[in-house]
């Protein structure tokens, strides 16, 4: 029997602040430092940001994106369902391999609100994560049966934001 402090946890950031995947890679970082092993698979974005060109400088992290561009105000298109469902696909088996300590569903909650993939889905890798890796879910609009399986629910909650005044993306701090 695993002991507490050995087991893996589900542990999901969600909300409408900002913060949820910074804080996912926050965490992919300090597990590098403890010579942990992290998989990420980011769902929805496309675009490139400057944590994935700083993510290159860990063997310890591999991040595989499964996002062509950000469609949050379009309908998704087949492509998108498609690549987000290969990206769940190949997540699942990277989850089973033992290969890793950590899992990271960058934007999963997103991609089970706009009907990339179902919930239910999502709600398998839960129930087939190893006792001894921890599983991390990110995105907004996470499903109350996402957060009900979860150990660890942090929600990120806008108080006050730049944005509202026009401050677009900055390099190194949005992107």
């Amino acid at each position: 029997m695993i002991k507490e402090w050995d087991r893996g946890y589900v542990q999901v950031y969600t909300g409408d602040g900002k913060g949820k995947t910074t804080a996912a890679l926050g965490l992919a970082l300090r597990a590098a430092g403890a010579g942990l092993h992290t998989f990420i698979a980011q769902f929805v974005k496309g675009m490139e940001y400057s944590e994935l060109r700083a993510l290159k400088r860990f063997p310890e992290v591999e991040i595989r994106r499964y996002g062509r561009a950000c469609f949050i105000d379009r309908e998704p298109q087949p492509e998108d369902i498609d690549a987000a469902r290969t990206g769940l696909r190949e997540a699942h088996e990277q989850l089973v391999s033992r290969e890793w300590d950590i899992v990271v569903l960058d934007e999963a909650n997103i991609a089970t609100h706009y009907g990339l993939f179902p919930v239910e889905e999502l709600l398998k890798m839960v129930e087939d994560k190893p006792e001894d890796l921890e599983l991390v879910i990110t995105g907004r609009c996470a499903d109350h049966r996402v957060l009900e399986a979860a150990d660890l629910v942090t929600e990120m909650r806008e108080v006050k934001h730049y944005y509202e005044r026009g401050v677009g993306c900055r390099k190194g701090i949005e992107n």
